[in-house]
């Protein structure tokens, strides 16, 4: 975990991190914000173009975090460098977005593990240096997707669950199918298993029994095409998985949308993380 950069906020400490990635195979980057009296640990994932500066230096979470003892972990979005030919981020997922799974499919089976990142040795590395072991995870956009279909594929990692705006069925938009058929192949019965709302339909049980939080602004230029709330939202309800999805009038997809919402879900997930 070598230190980029390092800076007081609020009482406790912002950082900038780098390690070499086993899973990836290439330095990975992140933020860390540490308040002065840490008692759980969430998990942001930003959206595409995103890097772990985003959402730490957008979003304006480091206050109430500090306030409630939540710190602060946030990734990159994507592998960097890697120097697969066409490699590049684009709003339309051409290539080289994350998209928080492992791709299967080369060029991108290499490198392209986010997942594994994440769950197998991020997470763990963050949680060792930090003693803390409850988590909770949120995220926006793709990082919404990301945060949602990890939280069910990994039953028991987090006990806290929140989006902004995320890609709710990527089975059904051009982002998701783009994207999956680029690190997937055409087996849809894989895309599948990266597909939220598919993944909530499969639950035996209710998995959040405290509720998941769903911010979307009805102002999203993404919302019909891309993100379809409304399939997350009949998948939890054909489960009887308890969903706050607050839809949000005039705001659109930045971040001074999750700016104005941010305080809710720190103290969504503080309400669920915390004695």
């Amino acid at each position: 975990m070598k230190i980029l950069s390092e800076h007081a906020a609020f009482g406790g400490t912002q950082r900038f991190h780098q390690h070499d990635s086993t899973e990836i195979g290439l330095p990975m980057r992140f933020a860390l914000f540490t308040p002065p009296e840490p008692k759980a640990l969430l998990v942001y994932l930003a959206g595409l173009t995103c890097t772990e500066e985003t959402f730490t230096m957008k979003a304006g979470a480091q206050a109430v975090a500090a306030e409630l003892g939540l710190a602060l972990l946030m990734p990159d979005t994507s592998p960097r460098g890697a120097g697969v030919p066409g490699e590049s981020e684009s709003w339309d997922f051409g290539v080289g977005a994350g998209f928080y799974l492992d791709a299967t499919r080369e060029p991108w089976a290499k490198h392209w593990r986010m997942e594994s990142w994440l769950m197998k040795e991020l997470l763990p590395l963050v949680q060792r240096e930090t003693g803390l072991e409850r988590a909770g995870i949120f995220g926006h956009s793709m990082g919404g997707h990301g945060a949602l279909t990890l939280a069910l594929r990994h039953p028991g990692r987090f006990a806290s669950l929140s989006a902004f705006a995320p890609i709710c069925a990527p089975m059904q938009c051009p982002w998701g199918q783009k994207a999956f058929t680029g690190y997937l192949g055409e087996d849809r019965s894989a895309w599948a298993a990266h597909d939220a709302s598919e993944l909530m339909r499969q639950q035996a049980g209710v998995p959040y029994p405290g509720g998941i939080l769903i911010d979307q602004g009805l102002n999203d230029k993404f919302l019909a095409e891309q993100l379809h709330p409304e399939a997350f939202e009949a998948a939890c309800a054909a489960v009887g998985q308890p969903l706050t999805l607050r839809r949000q009038a005039d705001y659109d997809h930045g971040y001074y949308f999750i700016a104005s919402f941010v305080d809710d879900h720190l103290r969504h997930h503080a309400g669920q993380l915390l004695p």
